[in-house]
C-alpha cells in the first residue's frame, strides 16, 4: 500500500510540474504575441505602410516609395489560389482602366511560373516575385488574395483577405484612398 501512495504522490507531483509549466509557457506566448500585435510597424490602418521592394517580372525596379503622393493597390497572390486566379481579371481589367497604381505581389512562385501564368491568362499588370515571403510576412499575410490600399501619404487605408469578385467590391475598396475619376 505505501508504494501505491508514493507513486500517486510522484504522478501527482509530476503532474503539477507539468501544469505550471505549461501556464508559464501560456503566459510568455501571450506577452510575446501581443507585444508583437501592438508594436508600430505599420500594419494597423491609418499607419504607414511597410515597404516594398523588389524586382518585378519584366525586370523592373518596384519600390513602395517611388509612389508616394498617389493611392496604391497591394494585391498579394499566387497561381494555385482559385480566388486569386478569379479575381485576377477584374484587377487586370480597372488596372487597364488607370483606376490605381497597382503592386501585384506573388507569393512564393518562381518567375517562370509566373510569367507563364500572366501570358496564359492575359494580364498586363507587373508582379513582383515574393519568393523569400520578405513583403508577404511585413503585411502579415495569413490568406490568399489579400489586397490592401495604401492612401496618397503611403497610410495603409483598407485592407481585406478574399477574392473581390466583382467591380463594386473593387470600387468600394478604393473609395476614400484617392481614386482617380
Amino acid at each position: 500500500m505505501k508504494r501505491e501512495g508514493h507513486s500517486f504522490k510522484r504522478r501527482l507531483t509530476a503532474f503539477l510540474v507539468v501544469l505550471a509549466l505549461a501556464g508559464l509557457i501560456s503566459v510568455l506566448a501571450t506577452t510575446l504575441l501581443s507585444d508583437r500585435d501592438t508594436r508600430s510597424d505599420g500594419f494597423a490602418l491609418g499607419e504607414e505602410a511597410p515597404p516594398i521592394q523588389g524586382v518585378d517580372t519584366a525586370g523592373q525596379r518596384i519600390a513602395l516609395q517611388d509612389y508616394r503622393g498617389q493611392a496604391v493597390v497591394v494585391n498579394f497572390w499566387a497561381s494555385w489560389c482559385k480566388p486569386c486566379v478569379q479575381e485576377m481579371p477584374l484587377i487586370d481589367e480597372a488596372y487597364r482602366e488607370g483606376k490605381f497604381k497597382l503592386i501585384s505581389v506573388n507569393a512564393g512562385e518562381s518567375k517562370g511560373t509566373v510569367n507563364e501564368y500572366l501570358r496564359e491568362h492575359g494580364i498586363s499588370f507587373p508582379v513582383l516575385i515574393d519568393a523569400t515571403g520578405q513583403a508577404s510576412d511585413r503585411y502579415r499575410v495569413v490568406g490568399l488574395p489579400a489586397t490592401f490600399v495604401i492612401d496618397e501619404q503611403g497610410r495603409l487605408s483598407r485592407m481585406g483577405v478574399g477574392e473581390l469578385t466583382d467591380r463594386e467590391q473593387l470600387d468600394a475598396l478604393l473609395s476614400g484612398a484617392g481614386e482617380e475619376s
